[in-house]
């Protein structure tokens, strides 16, 4: 038995056949140490309703309940892991609710109701569109803190600071609506099967007001814009969002010859909330 008490995972995978599917972008962790630490990056869990996308065989989902959390709600989409997730839910009665969903397709903030705090190993192919999912959602969110595990170089992206050559679209989204920050790395070897790369649990904290206060589909065209022409200056890239670009730089000061990844993010911001005041 393990510490909790429950069967080791690898004798609950062998025992209902969960090979990691690819396709699902699956890769276990067995190690209910590494497990416990990113349960504990969360942390306080005591009192707190935890979300957690793609459990698997329930080996975080069971880190969470040993580090305290009131409750777990695990959402799945693979109907195989449905069994083991239930012998973890008669384990810790009425603290673990299993909702067999499609995380892109479900309506979170109909469903979770009060702040929660989102904790998971996201699947990496479905790992980016969650969180712009949840950041471009209704403002002030469902959730109190995200604290989740992507590619490093995915992680990289959201944690970027301005001049660096991993900034672009997913930092600008991400520093915008919370602080962010990378807490550290794991060993592609700690996973089953292994991937190619290294993944980083990062953790996210919104911000109460998104600020400057923008409309979030203007900010999105505006850096599409900017960084889908990264290389050229800003008089050049921006242009294809109106003639009174130009004009619209000069009353905000922001030179036209920067380019995109010297920008702040409050830069684009400002951008988005002139250029949506004026088709307003």
């Amino acid at each position: 038995m393990s510490e909790d008490g429950l069967p080791p995972l690898r004798e609950v995978i062998a025992r209902h056949g969960l090979d990691a599917r690819k396709s699902l972008g699956q890769n276990f962790l067995f190690d209910l140490n590494l497990t416990r630490r990113i349960a504990r990056s969360a942390a306080p869990l005591d009192g707190s309703t935890v979300v957690e996308i793609g459990p698997g065989p329930g080996g975080l989902t069971r880190a969470l309940l040993l580090e305290g959390a009131r409750k777990v709600i695990a959402v799945e989409k693979d109907a195989r892991a449905l069994p083991a997730l239930q012998e973890i839910a008669a384990h810790y009665p009425g603290r673990l609710e299993i909702i067999e969903a499609d995380a892109l397709r479900y309506d979170w903030a109909a469903h979770i109701a009060g702040d929660a705090k989102i904790v998971a190993n996201l699947p990496y192919n479905i790992a980016t569109p969650l969180l712009t999912g949840w950041l471009t959602s209704p403002w002030p969110p469902w959730f109190s803190s995200l604290t989740l595990m992507f590619q490093k170089e995915v992680a990289e992206r959201i944690v970027a600071a301005p001049g660096s050559e991993s900034y672009g679209r997913l930092a600008i989204i991400s520093q915008w609506c919370a602080t962010a920050k990378k807490l550290f790395d794991i060993d592609r070897r700690a996973f089953t099967p292994p991937p190619k790369i290294t993944s980083s649990v990062v953790q996210l904290i919104p911000r109460r007001e998104r600020l400057p206060a923008c409309d979030v589909a203007v900010l999105e065209k505006v850096t599409a814009a900017a960084f889908g022409q990264r290389r050229k200056m800003l008089r050049s890239s921006l242009k294809s969002l109106g003639p009174e670009i130009a004009k619209v730089l000069d009353d905000l000061a922001i030179a036209a010859n920067l380019r995109a990844e010297q920008l702040a993010v409050a830069d684009f911001a400002r951008i988005a909330a002139a250029l949506g005041s004026k088709t307003a």
